[in-house]
């Protein structure tokens, strides 16, 4: 399955795009690399196209969780030439934390769903705190929305648009949580994500 699935997936998921008219919103100024892109669980699908218009020659490693699911996932994200991290906040979350952080002092960009792997919904777990501070980094969050979609009945409602619906994507002004208590970061982080949601 971790063979067969991937590369379907992948082919899916651009023929898909590619029948969809797109609309991107983009940050006035664009980030100094590296930098975090939070986005929510259930919106996967479509976020690697938002990156690649957005951000151009920079190395993205993606933070996906330990497990099966997250396997089919990071191989199919690897078909976008994204690396993967390999770990989240319910296992394997410290030794995800420091190749997070090799990552970042060789210049790449880190990807969490701070909702996942597991959620609750929305949520936002420590990690993208703790990554952000300790590095100062900024922060920008990823949102789409689609005219027509799908809609799955799992925790994170993943959507998955329809062929031929229009997608609108968000990408928000970068900021930082640096010197915020850990709360109050989880909450900013969480207002920029439901922006557009």
């Amino acid at each position: 399955m971790v063979a067969i699935i991937p590369p379907i997936a992948y082919i899916f998921i651009r023929l898909l795009y590619l029948t969809c008219k797109k609309r991107f919103h983009l940050p006035n100024s664009l980030p100094k690399a590296p930098f975090l892109v939070a986005f929510w669980h259930g919106e996967i699908l479509m976020n690697p196209f938002l990156y690649k218009k957005m951000i151009k020659n920079v190395k993205m490693s993606l933070m996906i969780s330990d497990h099966f699911d997250g396997e089919m996932i990071a191989k199919s994200m690897s078909y976008f030439g994204f690396d993967t991290i390999r770990g989240s906040s319910t296992r394997g979350g410290i030794k995800a934390l420091k190749e997070s952080f090799k990552k970042i002092d060789l210049g790449q960009c880190i990807a969490i769903t701070p909702d996942g792997p597991k959620g609750p919904r929305h949520s936002v777990a420590d990690g993208i705190v703790a990554i952000a501070q300790k590095k100062d980094l900024e922060i920008v969050t990823f949102n789409y929305n689609a005219s027509s979609f799908w809609e799955m009945k799992s925790w994170d409602k993943f959507v998955v648009p329809k062929p031929f619906s229009t997608i609108d994507f968000y990408a928000s002004e970068p900021f930082k949580v640096t010197g915020l208590e850990k709360e109050e970061a989880k909450a900013e982080i969480k207002k920029r994500l439901t922006e557009h949601v």
